[in-house]
This record gives C-alpha cells, structure tokens and sequence, in this order.
C-alpha cells in the first residue's frame, strides 16, 4: 500500500471518528421512528432506542441505560402522550435540557381518529382523516423548520377522553393509566407520514449539528426516495388480494389501512391494547362466523390465547402482524422492513 494511500485511509477513519464524537446525543421512543432516525444520522451518528424491541409501548418501565439516555440527550424524537403516556413524565425530568420533538404535533402530520367499536366499515377511512392543525403537504417547505428547533418548552396538545363501547373497557383502560386522546397514535403505519417526518428530522439535527447539515438533509431525501418506491411496490403487491376480509389484533393499522387503501373488517382489541369485553369478542365472532372473513391477525407482544377464543369454530387464517418490527434488528432498514412485512403477511393470509 502507498504512503499516500496510507494516509488518506488514517484520515478518512480520523473524520470519521471525529464527525461521529461532535454527533448530537438522541433519543427516540420506539423502534420505527429510531429507523428513521437512524437513517438521517447514517454516516454521523447513531440515535438511542428507549423502547427495546418486542415491548409495548403503551405500558414500559424504563431501565436505568434507557433514563440515562434520556438525560444525556440534546435531541428526543417520539410519539407522543398518546402513545407512551408514561414516558412523558420522563422526558420532563430527565430531558429538561433537549430539544424534543412530538410527531404527533408536528406540521404536516396525518392524523386519523380513534375509531369506536370492534367492527369497521370501508367508509371509515374517507371520513376521519384530520388536518386541521397541520400545514397542509402542498406548498409547504419542510426545511424550514425554525418554528422546531427550539422546542425545549414543549408543548402536548390537549386531548378529549375518548369513550369506549363499553363500559369495562372504559375502567380497564383507566386502570392501566393511558391516555385516550382524539387521535389514533399510531401514525408512523403511514409511509407518507414517514416522508413528512424524514424532512423534520434533518432540520432537527441540522439545528443542532449544521456542520453535518448536508448529510442529514442528503439521507432524508433519499429515504424518502426509498419510500415512494416502497409504497409502490405494495400497492403492486396487495392488489391481489384486495378486498379480502380480515381482523386485526388490536386497532393500530388503520394508517396502513388508509395508505394503501385496505381495510380491515375490524380489531379485537382498542387502539391502547387494553383487553377487549366479552361484548367486544363477541361482535368480533360473530363477524368471522356470519360474514367470512379470511385472516385473523396476532401480534408478537399480546395474548395469541384471545385469537384463539375467536377463532373458535372458524375456518379462518391466522398469521402474526408486527407494526412495530418487533423481531426486526433495531436500525435504519427496520422502518421499510416493519412496512414491508406487514403487506407480505396480508397478501400471504388473505391468498391461502
């Protein structure tokens, strides 16, 4: 090897080392939204993941690396209360000094409502898509986000309680302490949402680390390249099977549901994960009995023992849904995998 080559390799690990020491310290809620991170820091640094993989967040108690990342961190990404209403109290008294950002709240975020009840119909998806206290996509420049970038204040938006179908239901979920906002939190499903999000992030970072500015704006814009091309390929790949009936395990897809246009029949359990009434199961039978429905979905982190009570006397499949990537290598591949993997698996069950 030259000396000449010798020494541009001794520099190139030096700046690099170098551009991974000055890299803002950042903390992030669950895994998608680290993936998505991850990408827009690819080259400069590397996000902390709060939430571990196969855990829900709608219930966790911090383990003493993930606070410490919270209290080291100039940066904190999540959600929101709606999501992870426990860590907000964290993130107040650990992050005091981070500039954080809600997703939820953020400019130019779909929002979709909580749907009421076990049981769904195609219409739900034309009418509860909400904007209103969002820049509207067209016309607004992402970059410009000097409105985010001193968010040490942050403010949560306030939230109505949102009723249930049942009354059990209702003292379930205030026994477990969530919070039942307007909104359904589970908007990273959307990959256009995702897109919004990418560009918020680079200006997040580019604030706080402008010498970097071009890398984080360079690998936003071509993630959100990626997606575009991803939500292509899905279209493509669920078109098959289109129309197909099937029930989820608890509500959290309908993101996915309106992005592809693809809805499902209905969901065992709430938005929040609480365990359904027997009311609720039971509308739940009597729609895989009476009306067809081809797949029942569980998911990695809750009771397959409630799919089983369902799907007592039904000929319906079964295949297990991950919306948050949960078997999946925490990473920037993790976002368009989770994405990917939840298509493969609908247009597999619904194709048997």
């Amino acid at each position: 090897m030259s000396r000449t080559l010798v020494l541009k390799t001794i520099a190139a690990v030096l700046l690099g080392g170098a551009a991974m020491a000055d890299a803002p310290r950042v903390a992030v809620d669950i895994a998608p939204v680290h993936s998505l991170v991850a990408r827009v820091m690819a080259g400069v640094g590397s996000p902390d993941l709060i939430v571990p993989p196969g855990a829900s967040p709608h219930e966790y108690n911090l383990r003493p690396s993930e606070a410490a990342a919270l209290q080291e961190a100039d940066l904190v990404f999540w959600m929101g209360e709606d999501l992870t209403p426990w860590l907000e109290g964290a993130i107040d008294s650990l992050a005091g000094g981070a500039t954080v950002t809600t997703l939820l709240d953020s400019d130019g975020t779909q929002l979709l409502d909580i749907r009421e009840g076990a049981l769904f119909e195609a219409h739900d998806h034309d009418d509860h898509a909400d904007q209103d206290d969002h820049a509207d996509h067209e016309g607004h420049d992402h970059a410009d986000h000097d409105d985010h970038a001193d968010h040490e204040g942050h403010d949560h938006a306030d939230h109505d309680d949102h009723g249930h179908e049942d009354e059990h239901d209702d003292h379930h979920a205030d026994r477990h302490g969530h919070s039942h906002g307007a909104h359904d939190p589970h908007a990273w499903l959307s990959p256009q949402n995702a897109q919004n999000w990418l560009t918020l992030i680079a200006a997040q970072l580019s604030a706080a680390d402008p010498e970097n500015a071009g890398a984080y704006y360079a690998n936003a814009t071509a993630a959100q390249e990626d997606l575009s091309a991803l939500t292509d390929e899905l279209t493509t790949m669920l078109a098959p099977v289109r129309g197909g009936r099937f029930i989820v395990f608890h509500d959290a897809y309908q993101y996915f549901e309106h992005a592809f246009d693809f809805p499902a029949s209905g969901a065992i359990s709430v938005s929040d994960a609480t365990d359904p009434s027997p009311a609720r199961l039971a509308e739940i039978r009597a729609r895989i009995r009476d009306e067809g429905v081809d797949c029942v979905l569980t998911e990695p982190q809750f009771n397959p023992g409630l799919v089983a009570t369902v799907l007592e006397g039904s000929t319906a499949e079964t295949a297990v849904l991950d919306p948050l990537g949960a078997t999946l290598e925490p990473g920037a591949d993790l976002y368009p995998q989770t994405i990917r993997n939840i298509a493969r698996t609908l247009a597999d069950c619904l194709s048997r």
